[in-house]
């Protein structure tokens, strides 16, 4: 079954992308949940000539976004959590901890668009993490987790 996307769905695709999924999940889910459409010729058609008339407004928010992309990767963020002596830490990092960092420097970005490699971080040192920006935008970024010295 063939649907348009009417907003980004996580592991599917993003907003007004042509996706093929099971007869069950869209009539299901996808299509009540209002987050998809039937993707009939006419809809393909309208699809199309919207897109075209959003492609000049794109690309501006893509170099937007891509100053942004700069500007984080150029971040020195520095975490720091309660740990043990053996460098593990009393509870963990996440995307929120990180989320939290980046508004207080600035830069306003939802926690579900920030993904640690690896997961969540249990012990002190140096990490990754992916900021998506943008349908064609993301941001590669390290951090360090140090230890708290307020105990």
């Amino acid at each position: 079954m063939e649907l348009i996307l009417k907003q980004d769905v996580e592991n599917l695709g993003f907003k007004d992308d042509i996706v093929t999924v099971k007869n069950g999940y869209g009539r299901n889910y996808l299509i009540p949940q209002k987050m998809a459409v039937m993707a009939t010729p006419s809809a393909k058609k309208v699809l199309a000539e919207n897109l075209k008339q959003r492609a000049f407004k794109d690309k501006k928010i893509v170099d937007e976004a891509q100053k942004t992309a700069e500007a984080i990767k150029a971040l020195d963020i520095k975490i720091s959590a309660n740990a043990g002596a053996d460098g593990r830490l009393f509870g963990s990092v996440s995307n929120i901890d990180l989320a939290n960092v980046l508004n207080e420097a600035g830069h306003a970005i939802d926690k579900k668009y920030i993904a640690i490699n690896g997961g969540t971080v249990k012990r002190l040192g140096t990490y990754g993490a992916v900021v998506r920006l943008h349908r064609n935008v993301a941001a590669e970024l390290e951090f360090d987790v140090v230890p708290d010295t307020q105990q």
